[in-house]
């Protein structure tokens, strides 16, 4: 039977671990503040802000919350993220993705000063990424490199596979996993053969936002799974890109969902948070 990785559990010891270092620094005088802002009420992104603010308050990070209507223009928004990026108490900002149609989300993300680009989205965080210095990591992608080191699942010398091509996952999933010295494989909507060049995975990371579209066709025996996907079926449950159930007897490590991936987005959010001052520090 397949080790469940647990991403609750993971991401829990991750904000018990900043919770001390928090309380450390405000001590010391230092308080961490995010500035969180979300353009209308999408809910699903209502659900995601306040889970947000949720781990701020456990762990003890002073947040800011801005919650703008759908009319919001983008002169308005690009005002607001200069007036924080100017503000010394604030050290991250995040703009909850999606924004309204009306705005141009490239120009949000290059707004943020990349010094406060919790998200690690802007441009400049992902050329440290890929060149090694020193920048914020995408969150999600981040969080898998940790749910693999805290589950004591090697990644060095291992090919992985990683499956969608999105500036958010794929990418960064693909140079974080070669920064473990994997050999990796990108594999998207043209790679041809997907079947044969995933079942060449030691680890696999699907993430291509289809419900239980990997079955153990896709899987070679005694891989380890990790499940980006999060969907709800037609019985109005949460599954993932992977239909684990038919995978379970195959792999000998996989992520649920949820309960996997997902909680470790917010874990490394608040690292980036606490990274930011240290990071504002030494640019200063």
């Amino acid at each position: 039977m397949a080790f469940l990785i647990d991403g609750k559990k993971i991401s829990s010891q991750i904000k018990d671990e900043l919770k001390t270092e928090i309380a450390e620094m405000k001590k010391k005088g230092t308080e961490v503040t995010l500035a969180v802002i979300q353009v209308g009420n999408d809910p699903a992104s209502s659900v995601y802000v306040g889970n947000k603010k949720k781990a701020c308050a456990y762990i003890g990070i002073r947040s800011l919350a801005y919650e703008l209507p759908e009319s919001t223009t983008e002169m308005e928004l690009l005002t607001l993220i200069d007036e924080l990026n100017n503000r010394k108490d604030v050290n991250g900002i995040l703009v909850q993705l999606p924004v309204p149609a009306h705005i141009n989300e490239k120009h949000i993300i290059e707004a943020i000063h990349p010094l406060k680009d919790v998200d690690g989205f802007h441009p400049r965080n992902v050329g440290a990424l890929v060149t090694g210095e020193d920048g914020f990591v995408s969150c999600t992608p981040a969080g898998i490199i940790q749910l693999l080191k805290r589950s004591n699942i090697d990644i060095d010398g291992k090919e992985c596979v990683v499956v969608g091509r999105s500036n958010i996952v794929g990418k960064p999933m693909a140079i974080l996993l070669l920064r473990e010295n994997a050999t990796v494989t990108i594999c998207h909507s043209h790679t041809k053969d997907l079947k044969e060049v995933c079942k060449r995975a030691d680890i696999l990371v699907a993430a291509i936002g289809k419900p239980k579209f990997f079955n153990r066709d896709y899987i070679k025996e005694g891989a380890v799974v990790i499940d980006v996907g999060i969907h709800r079926n037609e019985q109005n449950k949460l599954c993932g890109d992977v239909d684990r159930d038919d995978v379970m007897d195959l792999v000998s490590a996989i992520t649920p969902v949820p309960g996997g991936v997902g909680p470790m987005t917010i874990a490394m959010l608040m690292y980036n948070c606490v990274e930011a001052v240290r990071l504002q520090k030494t640019e200063r």
